[in-house]
Formats: C-alpha cells, sequence, structure tokens
C-alpha cells in the first residue's frame, strides 16, 4: 500500500492465486500484465522497464526472468539455477515461466483464457505452455525470493514435483488435482 500514490492498488478477495490474478488482470487497462509473487523482490530498478521494451520490440505474448534465491544456501542456488537454465530450454520447446514473475501481453492473456481457474497445481506453467515459443522469451536479470518454499516442503518434495510438471507437460487433468501444493506452509 505504501505504493498508492503512484499505483492503482486494489486487494482482491483470497482464493487460489488463479482467481486473484484473473481478477486483477480484468481490472488493468495497461497494454501488459505482470503477475508477481507476494515473496519476490525486484532489486534491480530497470527490470521491468526492460521486461516491457523488450515486449513491445518482439512482439512478445510473455516473458519472464531468472530466479534467484538471494538468502539461500549452496542447494537452494543450483536448484533455482536448474529452474532458470529449465525456462531458456523451454524457449525451443513449450513455455515454462512461473508466476515469481510473469509479464504477458494482456490481449494474449485475454485470448487464452487467463489462468484456469480449476487448476490445482502449477496454474502459471499450465498458461505459460499455451504461448508460441517465439513469442516467449527470457528477460536478462533476475528477481530475489527466499528459500521458504524448498523449507516448508522440502528439497526432494519440490524436486519430485518440478520433475513429475515436465513428464505431465501436455497432460493438463494433471494440473487439475491436487498434488499437496497448497496443504503446506508455504
Amino acid at each position: 500500500m505504501s505504493f498508492a500514490d503512484r499505483l492503482d492498488v486494489n486487494v482482491i478477495p483470497g482464493g487460489l492465486p488463479s482467481v486473484g490474478r484473473n481478477t486483477g488482470a480484468h481490472r488493468a487497462t495497461t497494454p501488459y500484465v505482470l503477475f508477481i509473487d507476494a515473496d519476490m523482490e525486484l532489486k534491480d530498478p530497470t527490470l521491468l522497464r526492460r521486461s516491457v521494451n523488450l515486449a513491445k520490440r518482439r512482439k512478445l505474448h510473455c516473458l519472464t526472468t531468472n530466479i534467484w534465491c538471494s538468502n539461500g544456501r549452496l542447494r537452494d542456488q543450483v536448484l533455482y539455477i536448474g529452474n532458470n537454465v529449465a525456462q531458456y530450454g523451454s524457449m525451443l520447446v513449450r513455455p515454462f515461466s512461473t508466476g515469481m514473475f510473469m509479464l504477458f501481453d494482456r490481449n494474449k492473456f485475454e485470448q487464452l483464457g487467463g489462468f484456469n481457474e480449476g487448476a490445482l497445481y502449477a496454474e502459471d506453467y499450465l498458461l505459460s505452455k499455451k504461448v508460441a515459443n517465439w513469442r516467449f522469451r527470457v528477460v536478462r536479470g533476475c528477481i530475489h525470493t527466499t528459500n521458504r518454499r524448498f523449507r516448508s516442503m522440502g528439497y526432494f518434495k519440490i524436486i519430485r514435483m518440478f520433475v513429475k510438471t515436465m513428464f505431465n507437460t501436455w497432460n493438463e487433468d494433471y494440473f487439475l488435482r491436487d498434488h499437496g501444493y497448497w496443504r503446506q506452509k508455504v
């Protein structure tokens, strides 16, 4: 709320992230919509500007950035590096972005139907993979997060969920089932 004098800030009623994100996107009047998790830090003051400029210049529908765990241990860094490598590799096959930082062309977002509100898991990935790979990019830089996901769920469970998600890329029903992610204290 400290940005209320410069931004139109609205608190949207709770529920699964897809519901709140869709509600926020429908209220937006800008050409691009940024989805960002609450625990992310934008330490690079140029990241947003560079992201929008890249999206405009390349006529992109969706872009993301690298994720970095500022206060994490070596294993946290390694896992986030793995995530970042997967995002880059996804540009060749099927885009992979997380809701930690996801800039969407608002018209394309609406055309794709927004986030699937029936998705109980990885709604962000489910939406990003609908974008054509030539309309998706990873912008240089990073957004900062904590290792809270690893601490609360455990490293093995997160890795297992990530791998199972990759193997179920083309199985939309997989994302409509509960995989225990929201039962954890994230």
